[in-house]
């Protein structure tokens, strides 16, 4: 009789496991559909064109999917007097806020020795900034 009384539990169990478990995998599946990530890159685009400055003309790149905590979007800003600032806004996906870093040192001219077929060497300008070359 015990058998009897044990089954049912058991096997309603079952079903409530399965019942919980089910709208977990469902979100985990929503969050990776084409439609979530578009929401997701509208929600990082809407919230970073909110701190983009208000002089110059601004482009915006949204990173498609952001790191496992945030968004990113670089952004460029043409000025009136032709100079381009550069900026990376962060988006925390949990908290739901943005923040834009300060503008990049702007790219500063060198001087590189280069020479012609004929022999002859000038001085060419060409643009520097501190970016480097990582050696993994």
């Amino acid at each position: 009789m015990l058998n009897h009384l044990k089954q049912p539990i058991f096997a309603g169990l079952s079903t409530l496991a399965f019942t919980l478990a089910l709208p977990v995998s469902a979100t985990t599946a929503h969050a990776s559909t084409d439609e979530a990530w578009e929401a997701f890159r509208t929600e990082v685009h809407d919230a970073c064109v909110e701190l983009a400055p208000d002089e110059g003309e601004t482009v915006i790149e949204v990173n498609p999917f952001g790191s496992e905590s945030y968004g990113a979007a670089l952004m460029i800003t043409t000025l009136p007097d032709g100079a381009a600032d550069r900026y990376v806004c962060i988006f925390d996906k949990k908290a739901k806020t943005v923040e834009l870093t300060a503008a990049f040192a702007p790219p500063e001219p060198i001087a590189e020795a280069v020479a012609e077929p004929d022999g002859t060497i000038e001085a060419e300008t060409v643009p520097h900034t501190e970016a480097e070359l990582v050696d993994n």
